[in-house]
C-alpha cells in the first residue's frame, strides 16, 4: 500500500512542479521523523530557479491538488522540507485491502525470470555452521524476490570434479564407508582420513592428480566413482537444508559443462580476446585493465580445467535463461567472484550480481572439514531444538510431547534462521543459541509468539460468539495512535518488500518483522480487544487482529520461518 501512496505522492508533487514551470527527475522523496514521507525537491531546485528554498517549498505545496480519493493527507513545510501524511484512506484502504487480499497482500509488483545460486558448498561432507548463513541469506532473497513478483529458480551448483571430489572417490576406495551414519556424514569421515593418508604418503597424491585426468578424459569408471561419492553427501546435504526449510529447484553439475564442450568453447573464447598466455605451463587470463593484478588461471599446466573455468561456463549457460543471475557467495570469494565477472564482461557475457557475506561462527571458534574441525549444521540444530523443547516444556508444561517438539522445531528453526539473516550479509556475526532463542529480546521466537497470540485472540472470540469473519467492519472507527501505527506499518510491508529485493538485503525484512511484531503487540497492550465496550468498534478491532495475524504470517514466511498458531 506504501508504494501506492508513494506513487500519489510523486504524482502530485510531479505536476505542481510542472505548473510551476519545473521538470525534475529526482523529487528527492525519503523517509522522515516528522510525516511518512518528506520530499526535499525544494532543496534541490533552490539554486536552478534563483528562489530560497523556504519560499520555493511554499510555493510547490501551494500549486498542489489532491483529487478525490487521494491516499494524501496533510502536506506541510519545514524549512525547505515538504512533509507528507497519509490521510484516512490510506488507513481504511489498507486495513480492507488486507483482508481482502489476505496473503497476495504486499506483493506481486516485480517480473522477470532470476536464476539464485546459492549454498553450493563442496559434495565433501556434511554443511557446518560456516554454511549456513549461504543457504539461509540464498533462501531469504528468494522468497523475498518471489514475494516482489520474480519468477525465481533457486540452484546448487555441485562441484562433483574437482580434488576435493578426486581425494573424497579415491577415500572409497580405501576406507570403509559407514552406512549406518547419515551419509554425508559418513563421506566427512573417509575424507577426512584420507587427507591425512595423503599428508602422511605425499607420493599418493599421484593417484589423486590421474583421477583428475581421467573424469576430463571421460573415463566411465572414473566418472562412476566420483558419482557415486556425490551422490552420497549430496543427499545428506538436502536432507539438513530442508530441516532449515530450505529447498533447491535444480542441482547442475559442473562436469555437465565439461562433456557438452562449454568449457572448451569458453576457453577458445577467451583466448580469441588475446588476453591469455602460458605461465608456468598453466593458462592464465591478463585482467589488469581491470584493477586485478593478479592473472586468473583457467587451465592447468596438464590440460585440466578449474573451477573457475567452470564457473564461467555455467555462468554463460544461466545467463542465456534468466533476466537476472544472483551468487550468494562468502567473503572468501570476493577476488575470485571479481575475476569472473571480468572475464564474462571481457568475453561480452552477462554478469551476475553477487552477494557477499562475512562468516558466521561460534563461540567455539574456526571451522575446517579437511582437519575435521567443524560443527556441523545438523549438530547445531539438534542443540537448538533441544534447548526450545526445555523452554517450551517451561511455558507449557500441561501440553502433550508431541505438541512440544513440533513447536520446539518451529521456534528452533525459527531462532536459527532469525539471528543469522538479521545482521547485514556484509558484516559478520556470531551465533549465541542463548540470545536467538531468548522470547524476550525480540528475536524469531517473539514474532512467532506475537503470531500465537493474534491466534489466540481470534481463537477466543470466535468461541466465545464475539468474532465473525464474515461481518463487514468500519475502518474508520481505528482512530487510537496505536491502532493507525499498526495499520501504517502493515501499509509499509511492500515497500519493504520492494527495497530488500533492489537492494538485494534480506535483513531489512527481519528487522520489519521486529517491528511489525512490537507495533502489534502495543496495540494490545494499550487499546481493549474482546473487551471494548462497544460491538461495533471490538468487530473492527479484531478486524485489525486479523490484519495483523495475515500480515505477521506473511512477513514469517518470507524469512522462511514458520508461524505457529499456538505456543
Amino acid at each position: 500500500m506504501f508504494l501506492e501512496f508513494k506513487k500519489q505522492v510523486t504524482s502530485a508533487l510531479g505536476d505542481a512542479l510542472a505548473s510551476l514551470g519545473f521538470q525534475v527527475d529526482d523529487l528527492g522523496l525519503e523517509a522522515s521523523q516528522h510525516a511518512d514521507i518528506a520530499s526535499k525537491v525544494a532543496f534541490r531546485l533552490a539554486a536552478q530557479a534563483k528562489q530560497n528554498p523556504k519560499e520555493l517549498a511554499d510555493k510547490i505545496v501551494a500549486a498542489i491538488e489532491l483529487p478525490d480519493g487521494s491516499m494524501i493527507g496533510d502536506i506541510k513545510t519545514v524549512g525547505p522540507y515538504i512533509n507528507i501524511t497519509a490521510g484516512r484512506n490510506y488507513v481504511d484502504n489498507t486495513v480492507l485491502a488486507i483482508l481482502d487480499e489476505k496473503e497476495a497482500f504486499g506483493g506481486n509488483f516485480c517480473q522477470g525470470k532470476i536464476l539464485l545460486e546459492h549454498t553450493s558448498a563442496n559434495p565433501n561432507g556434511p554443511l557446518h555452521v560456516g554454511h549456513i548463513r549461504n543457504s539461509i541469506i540464498g533462501d531469504t532473497l528468494k522468497r523475498v524476490l518471489m514475494r516482489a513478483g520474480y519468477d525465481v529458480e533457486t540452484q546448487y551448483y555441485v562441484n562433483d570434479m574437482g580434488r576435493q571430489i578426486a581425494i573424497v572417490s579415491w577415500a572409497l576406495s580405501q576406507f570403509e564407508f559407514d552406512t549406518t551414519k547419515k551419509p554425508d556424514h559418513a563421506i566427512a569421515d573417509v575424507y577426512i582420513k584420507a587427507n591425512a593418508e595423503l599428508t602422511e604418503n605425499p607420493d599418493k597424491v599421484s593417484e589423486i592428480d590421474s583421477r583428475m585426468q581421467l573424469v576430463e578424459k571421460g573415463d566411465e569408471a572414473t566418472i562412476k566413482s566420483f558419482d557415486e561419492a556425490v551422490s552420497f553427501a549430496v543427499d545428506g546435504i538436502k536432507e539438513t537444508l530442508l530441516r532449515m526449510n530450505v529447498e533447491h529447484d535444480s542441482f547442475p553439475y559442473e562436469s555437465g559443462f565439461i562433456h557438452s564442450g562449454a568449457v572448451s568453447r569458453i576457453v577458445e573464447e577467451i583466448k580469441a580476446t588475446g588476453r591469455t598466455e602460458i605461465d608456468k605451463g598453466a593458462l592464465v587470463v591478463d585482467l589488469s585493465d581491470y584493477g586485478f593484478e593478479k592473472t586468473l588461471v583457467i587451465q592447468r599446466s596438464d590440460g585440466t580445467s578449474l573451477y573457475t573455468t567452470r564457473d564461467l561456463a555455467y555462468h554463460e549457460w544461466k545467463g542465456e535463461r534468466a533476466d537476472r543471475m544472483i551468487d550468494v557467495l562468502g567473503a572468501d570469494h570476493k577476488l575470485i567472484s571479481g575475476q569472473l565477472k571480468a572475464t564474462l564482461n571481457a568475453i561480452g557475457k552477462r554478469e551476475p550480481e553477487i552477494v557477499i557475506f562475512e562468516f558466521v561462527s561460534l563461540p567455539e571458534g574456526s571451522m575446517s572439514t579437511r582437519r575435521g574441525k567443524f560443527i556441523s549444521a545438523d549438530e547445531l540444530l539438534d542443540q537448538i531444538e533441544k534447548q526450545a523443547y526445555t523452554e517450551v516444556d517451561k511455558r507449557r508444561p500441561e501440553m502433550p510431547d508431541e505438541f512440544k517438539k513440533e513447536v520446539a522445531r518451529n521456534v528452533g528453526i525459527g531462532a536459527v534462521r532469525y539471528d543469522i539473516v538479521k545482521v547485514s550479509p556484509e558484516k559478520s556475526t556470531v551465533f549465541n543459541w542463548e540470545e536467538a532463542l531468548d522470547f524476550e529480546k525480540q528475536g524469531g521466537p517473539f514474532i512467532q509468539y506475537s503470531h500465537a497470540r493474534a491466534c489466540n485472540i481470534l481463537k477466543k472470540a470466535e468461541e466465545d460468539g464475539l468474532w465473525d469473519s464474515s461481518r463487514p467492519i468500519d475502518p474508520s472507527l481505528l482512530v487510537e495512535d496505536t491502532e493507525v501505527d499498526l495499520i501504517k506499518k502493515m501499509a509499509s510491508f511492500d515497500s519493504v518488500i520492494e527495497a530488500s529485493a533492489r537492494e538485494l538485503k534480506p535483513n531489512s525484512i527481519a528487522i520489519y518483522a521486529r517491528e511489525l511484531a512490537e507495533s502489534f503487540n502495543q496495540f494490545y497492550r494499550f487499546v481493549p480487544v474482546i473487551n471494548a465496550e462497544e460491538e461495533e468498534l471490538r468487530d473492527v478491532r479484531l478486524g485489525l487482529v486479523d490484519c495483523a495475524r495475515i500480515v505477521l504470517a506473511s512477513v514469517l514466511d518470507t524469512l522462511g520461518i514458520g508461524a505457529p498458531e499456538s505456543m
